[in-house]
């Protein structure tokens, strides 16, 4: 595994396949979600061994809300179950969790469960778990966009406030504003595309597309995706040649 000093800082993954893996075994579709929990809390655990400190993982879309009523009932039901039940694992393992997305959408019981999650793992500080949830790239710079536009124009002068922002600070506006930005992102699946998943702060990520449905997604997965990370030359903009010198 890449040593904790080379680990990305930032890992967030599209964790697809579910349904899919649940048609190739002949299982109903919830069980493939089921089975993609449980790959989903082993992720966590193999990412704060390897040191990394900030992991998200795309839950629920807001595209998945056209999805049949059946399976976005159950995989709300499956959040309100399943989530309690790793609470103590988490604050042994040190792991923080907070949202990403607009959650008031969700049903009570699911928000309950997870507001409640949120406070008992606040002051962990091992690893923080980013779940998003009713989140989606175009919406956070909209709303970004919207934040900016009242924070303007309660200022004494909105023209010069607006001329003084630039991308970094008009990153303090989105819902990611106080994330480090993604370092790699992996999606599961065979698809290659990020499905908008993060599209401000994966500006610069590395992209790592694993075959594999998600409940299948292994250690040995893990460790090829952060092995891969560790060899990619991250050049921002600059050239090689001024990297090395």
């Amino acid at each position: 595994m890449v040593p904790a000093h080379a680990a990305p800082g930032h890992v967030a993954i599209i964790m697809d396949g579910n349904g899919r893996w649940a048609r190739q075994h002949h299982l109903p579709r919830l069980e493939g979600h089921r089975r993609g929990a449980v790959a989903a809390r082993n992720v966590v655990q193999w990412a704060a061994d390897a040191g990394v400190k900030v992991i998200s993982l795309f839950a629920f879309s807001t595209e998945n809300w056209s999805r049949p009523k059946a399976e976005v009932n159950g995989l709300m039901q499956l959040l309100s179950t399943l989530l309690p039940t790793q609470l103590a694992k988490m604050r042994r393992q040190g792991v923080k969790l907070r949202t990403l997305g607009d959650i008031s959408a969700l049903p009570k019981s699911a928000r309950s469960v997870i507001e409640e999650a949120c406070e008992a793992t606040r002051d962990n500080a091992r690893i923080e778990l980013v779940l998003c949830l009713n989140y989606g790239g175009q919406q956070e710079v909209a709303a970004g966009a919207k934040a900016l536009a009242r924070w303007a124009c309660g200022q004494d002068d909105p023209e010069q406030a607006l001329a003084s922002i630039d991308a970094a600070s008009f990153r303090d506006f989105l819902w990611c504003g106080d994330l480090p930005p993604v370092d790699l992102l992996i999606r599961t699946g065979s698809e290659q595309r990020i499905s908008n998943f993060y599209l401000w702060d994966a500006a610069y990520a590395e992209l790592f597309f694993c075959p594999c449905f998600w409940p299948e997604f292994s250690k040995a997965d893990f460790v090829t995706a952060l092995d891969w990370y560790g060899e990619r030359e991250r050049r921002f903009g600059k050239t090689g040649e001024q990297l090395r010198s």
